[in-house]
């Protein structure tokens, strides 16, 4: 509250930036980039060293360049990237858009960064124990029908889930899929975010479950760019099932709200730093030495792209870069945003097409690595080498906007 003091760190800075409190969170985000701040350089010149040693593996091994090394190994065509940066890139609009929803819901004369993760819609009673949020989830898969919902019961009655929090046990959602039968571990906080974790983690085990089943074990295992589909197509038919059965104005506001969060923190700010990326790369490739200046101007000029008009662009923000760990892992974010673009465009086929579409859908999950990548979503129905997926995916970010805007005007 109000002149506390509060400890800072990576971890609490996410529970800090989404207080209701404006004066905390403000202090939060300037106290931790003044951190970042003095040690720019050093972290400038770790990325530098990142950027140039794939750059020379890249080239020692023949490669047109070193997107291209980092996507070969799974197979996917550096068409993909490119396709989801500039399909992103022309729905910029609709991102400017939920800046400006967001600006009038908070009441702010001026939206900064320290802004963008406070709750829009308030008030709403969430307690969501776990055994109500099993049931839901359950009910909500019932469009994938009752081979997958049996998966489903098999695991939630025979333990295969460590549900709460404990002492010494790591933060955050994970599954492991072993051949006995795939694990998850939660820390189930009795709220939407931890309802939508358990469908989550819940897709990635039968996925595994299914792929184990049907592989022989050289294909068992599925890479990351199809693995998040699997995760993320549960909670988009979870979202269809909450607002299905939601009529109550402010509660669907709530839920949409979750439901923008989703698609401006994946679709759009992923695909931000895959752009990033991809930009540094090019320079490095040119010959420029990555200086903490030059990365934070680039990064700072991307957050005015894709933000826009209505939004502060805070000198804190364009240090971002230096606290992101995932520019260490070589081209590897753009798979939250594909995978999630093909997650709700399977949904929506789920939903309108029915059996035909779970057949295909259940033959994806029990693919493995049989196939590479591209084909196998192909096989679901989707094909990401077409901006056709990602362009339905903006097209439903617009309609919710739409909805959002019509529900939050009459209050």
């Amino acid at each position: 509250g109000q002149g506390g003091r509060h400890p800072l760190s990576n971890g609490s800075f996410t529970l800090l930036m989404s207080s209701e409190d404006r004066a905390l969170r403000r202090s939060a985000f300037q106290n931790l980039y003044a951190v970042y701040g003095g040690v720019k350089n050093t972290l400038a010149a770790t990325l530098n060293a990142q950027v140039k040693q794939l750059q020379f593996f890249s080239s020692a091994r023949h490669y047109p360049s070193a997107l291209a090394a980092s996507l070969d190994g799974t197979h996917v065509p550096v068409e993909v990237y490119h396709n989801l940066i500039s399909t992103v890139r022309a729905n910029l609009d609709k991102m400017h858009r939920y800046v400006r929803l967001r600006k009038r819901l908070l009441g702010l004369e001026e939206l900064h960064f320290y802004d963008v993760y406070a709750p829009m819609v308030s008030g709403v009673d969430a307690r969501i124990p776990y055994t109500d949020a099993r049931e839901t989830v359950y009910q909500a898969m019932a469009p994938l029908g009752p081979d997958y919902q049996a998966i489903l019961c098999e695991g939630l009655d025979n333990r295969w889930i460590d549900v709460y929090e404990n002492v010494g046990k790591r933060s955050g959602g994970y599954m492991a899929g072993s051949l006995v039968h795939p694990y998850i571990l939660l820390n189930y906080q009795d709220d939407l975010d931890s309802m939508f974790t358990l469908a989550h983690e819940l897709g990635h085990a039968v996925h595994s479950y299914l792929s184990n089943k049907a592989q022989p074990t050289v294909y068992r295992d599925y890479v990351i760019f199809v693995a998040e589909v699997a995760s993320t197509c549960n909670e988009a038919l979870l979202m269809e099932h909450l607002l299905q059965g939601t009529q109550d104005r402010r509660k669907r506001a709530w839920l949409l709200n979750h439901f923008l969060e989703q698609f401006k923190g994946t679709l759009y700010r992923q695909t931000m730093f895959a752009e990033f990326e991809l930009r540094i790369g090019q320079l490095a490739a040119q010959g420029e030495t990555l200086t903490a200046d030059l990365l934070s101007r680039e990064y700072r000029a991307l957050n005015e792209e894709y933000f826009g008009p209505d939004m502060v662009i805070d000198d804190e923000i364009a240090l971002e870069w230096a606290r992101i760990p995932h520019f260490y892992y070589n081209y590897y974010v753009f798979q939250y945003a594909t995978g999630y673009s093909a997650a709700i465009a399977l949904s929506r086929r789920i939903l309108k097409e029915g059996a035909p579409a779970v057949k295909d859908y259940l033959g994806f999950l029990s693919g493995g690595c049989s196939q590479d990548p591209i084909d196998l979503l192909r096989g679901a129905g989707v094909d990401m080498a077409s901006p056709q997926p990602i362009q339905a995916a903006l097209d439903l970010f617009g309609q919710l906007l739409d909805e959002m805007e019509e529900l939050t005007r009459q209050n």
